[in-house]
């Protein structure tokens, strides 16, 4: 005999949440406000990434909400609004160092975490900030970026 799964009374292991399902799993638009309006507060305290930002952050919170949102199952709010995200091409114009791209993920990793969403959906959206997090770095630092070329 086996014992009982120890999250489950009745020993069923819970069903896995398949990513699309987390926007309801969290509760859905006002779940991604509330996460954006977390990150974005330690944002404004952050001297290397409140540069980066508009000082109106207001425009720039709606339109995170709006994305992960729609990326997490909640319909096409996003793209309706501001079309394909396109988000290395939208991140261009910022200078996102290692350094940057490693505060932002240590940033939206802890807004992400005082959450108290389900652990499978909190599990889903650590990954993507992990997989996302390095693909919007734009600029090397001097070192790397002075490397020898190779000879023509």
């Amino acid at each position: 005999m086996t014992a009982p799964h120890p999250q489950e009374p009745d020993g069923v292991a819970p069903r896995e949440l398949a990513p699309h399902e987390v926007h309801d799993a969290v509760g859905g638009q006002a779940a991604f406000t509330s996460l954006v309006e977390a990150f974005y507060a330690r944002v404004a305290e952050d001297p290397l990434l409140r540069p980066m930002y508009p000082d109106d952050l207001e425009p720039v919170k709606h339109h995170l909400a709006l994305f992960l949102a729609q990326y997490w199952g909640g319909g096409d709010v996003y793209g309706r609004e501001r079309g394909h995200p396109r988000l290395r091409r939208r991140h261009a114009p910022f200078p996102i160092t290692p350094e940057a791209a490693l505060r932002w993920a240590q940033l939206m990793t802890a807004a992400v975490r005082e959450q108290g969403w389900p652990e499978q959906a909190e599990a889903h959206v650590l990954a993507y900030v992990a997989r996302a997090t390095p693909t919007l770095i734009n600029q090397l630092p001097e070192e790397v970026s002075e490397l020898p070329q190779e000879p023509r």
